[in-house]
């Protein structure tokens, strides 16, 4: 609160005390004109009495999913169209007032606020739901679906779901405790009142803003500022406030876990580690064995290291805190853990097994021994004789890596594919299914992977063997009707069959010689007749003459012009005056004749 020349300055916010919150609400009682600093709670049902001008920044303090560090974290972004409305409306609650609004008039905003559920980390909601025993609740916004199963497979990392996604008895004990299910997990494998004490610290750490002003990528640093703080003692390198409240919020969950001795005043090397392993079971990771500042993360990602970070050189680390970016994600935050504490924490984590892979280089199958921590490998040894069962798999996933081209297409196959991509465009209401890249890569363990059973290289599968498998995903009622509507060839006057060409986003073509199509006085449509043939009407020499999709046009308009410039060039075939009843023919004129 601040106070000068007869205006009192209030804060309002949800943190603030409820008495500290009611002086806010009530009219100053010496008369005072106030000026009121609020967050968002301001938009709630409360009526701030006297209020006349609202300056309104534009900006808003909304939960947002931080990828970075695993939590829904506050952001500062821009609000919406109803929020400034309803803003502006403060200041005319009681009487006319005026609205200030900081942005310029030309800024277009959003019109309504994202639902929050659709854009903050779900796991405590998930626990939540297998808590309750269903998640069959009528949401306002449904959650979505992407991010409650990542949040269910979390859940199931941290030991609070089964396989079969019901809360198992840890899972009941996290949730009791209210708090995010990651750092539930920490606390509660926490042993001994010292250890308990030390989880309520990282809890506060991990949740909270960096007080180190240098930065810096050793999570014991900001615990080791965070103890001589507690002593009396402050690094140049801290932030006083930052390290009171965070030495606040560790109070706080010792009070709530009843724990009644301090933190160690100086943890063993791996033990911040060893705790927060349990926090981010996806996050322990191990050093590259070639590349020492890379690190393999249990769930198969890959992050780096700072060019000087503090923590270079450990075998194996937890990172609470890392960038995501397109290749390696960057390590903001970790800590050392200990690989003998792992096997004996997370024993079920290890295990060995026979991987087989795609060499690239070799453009062949490898068959690995492979000892693992999840997806991080530990030791990998040549297994001799790739086994078929798992190959298949293997030769799915290097078409999914090389792409579909390496597939052995015939001319016909990819004709076939055309048509029925075509028809989805044309016919929509008739049901084909989409065959684009995109949608077959999607596919590939329902359609291909079946095909490579028994097969130990790419180039083992047929051309017949593609066919069967891509025709695969039609059944037979509707192969039929691919060639009722978007027929391979197609007979014309002459009594020959020729060929259409079709692709996708294009009209299907039909290449076919002048003399072929007299007499025949419409151009040929497909698809119920909803699409016409594009006509590359020929000379007998094969040369284009004219490109159409009105026959009738062209010959009263066109040809007369082709006849007489083209008769003196070709006089072995016919070029007969009236072409609407003139015989077809894909012969020249006999010799004499």
């Amino acid at each position: 609160m601040g106070e000068g020349n007869g205006v009192v300055v209030l804060p309002l916010h949800g943190e603030l005390s409820i008495e500290q919150q009611s002086a806010a609400l009530q009219p100053d009682p010496h008369g005072r004109r106030r000026v009121v600093l609020a967050t968002n709670v301001a938009e709630s049902s409360v009526t701030l009495p006297g209020v006349r001008v609202v300056i309104d920044s534009g900006q808003a303090r909304e939960p947002r999913y931080d990828p970075n560090s695993g939590f829904s974290r506050l952001e500062t972004v821009n609000i919406s169209q109803a929020s400034a409305d309803q803003r502006a409306g403060r200041a005319g609650r009681v009487a006319e007032g005026w609205a200030w609004r900081l942005w310029p008039q030309s800024q277009r905003l959003e019109p309504q606020r994202r639902p929050e559920i659709a854009q903050v980390e779900l796991a405590a909601l998930a626990l939540e739901l297998a808590g309750w025993g269903s998640d069959d609740l009528r949401f306002v916004d449904p959650p979505p679906a992407g991010a409650l199963s990542a949040a269910r497979d979390l859940l199931q990392r941290l030991g609070a779901l089964d396989t079969t996604l019901a809360i198992t008895p840890l899972g009941k004990r996290m949730l009791a405790l209210g708090t995010h299910p990651r750092l539930s997990a920490m606390l509660l494998s926490a042993r001994g009142e010292e250890e308990r004490a030390l989880a309520c610290d990282l809890a506060a750490l991990v949740e909270a803003r960096d007080p180190l002003r240098s930065g810096g990528d050793a999570l014991a640093a900001r615990w080791r500022a965070l103890a001589a703080f507690r002593q009396g003692r402050m690094s140049a390198d801290a932030h006083r406030s930052g390290l009171a409240a965070i030495d606040a919020a560790a109070r706080q969950w010792r009070r709530r876990l009843r724990v009644e001795v301090p933190p160690p005043r100086e943890p063993e090397a791996h033990r911040l580690g060893d705790l927060l392993a349990h926090a981010f079971p996806d996050r322990i990771a191990r050093q590259h064995p070639l590349d020492p500042r890379r690190y393999q993360l249990a769930n198969g990602r890959m992050a780096r290291l700072f060019d000087d970070s503090a923590i270079f050189g450990e075998p194996w680390i937890v990172i609470p805190e890392l960038r995501f970016e397109a290749r390696d994600a960057l390590v903001l935050r970790a800590a050392p853990v200990d690989e003998h504490y792992l096997r004996q924490q997370f024993p079920q984590r290890f295990s060995s097994q026979d991987a087989v892979r795609w060499d690239a280089g070799k453009r062949a199958l490898s068959a690995q021994r492979e000892t693992r921590f999840d997806q991080i490998v530990l030791e990998s040894k040549p297994a001799g004789r790739v086994d078929p069962q798992h190959a298949a798999a293997a030769l799915t996933e290097a078409v999914r890596d090389l792409g579909l081209e390496v597939l052995p297409w015939s001319e016909s196959l990819r004709q076939w594919r055309e048509r029925v991509r075509c028809l989805q465009a044309w016919l929509p209401e008739a049901g084909f299914p989409d065959l684009s890249d995109e949608a077959l890569v999607d596919a590939l363990d329902d359609w291909l992977r079946p095909a490579f059973a028994g097969k130990t290289r790419l180039d083992a599968l047929g051309e017949d063997e593609l066919s069967d498998a891509l025709k695969s995903r039609i059944d037979w009622s509707q192969r039929q009707r691919i060639d009722q509507l978007a027929p391979a060839r197609i007979s014309v006057p002459s009594g020959m069959e020729r060929r259409i060409e079709y692709a996708h986003g294009q009209p299907p073509v039909l290449a076919v010689k002048l003399q072929e199509l007299f007499g025949l006085a419409d151009t040929p449509r497909l698809a119920e007749g909803r699409v016409p043939v594009t006509l590359h009407l020929l000379s007998p020499g094969g040369k284009p003459l004219q490109v159409t999709q009105d026959l009738r046009g062209f010959w009263e308009r066109t040809y007369p012009e082709v006849k007489k410039e083209m008769k003196g060039r070709y006089p072995r075939h016919p070029w007969p005056d009236d072409p609407w009843s003139a015989t077809a023919t894909h012969r020249a004129k006999p010799r004499g004749t």
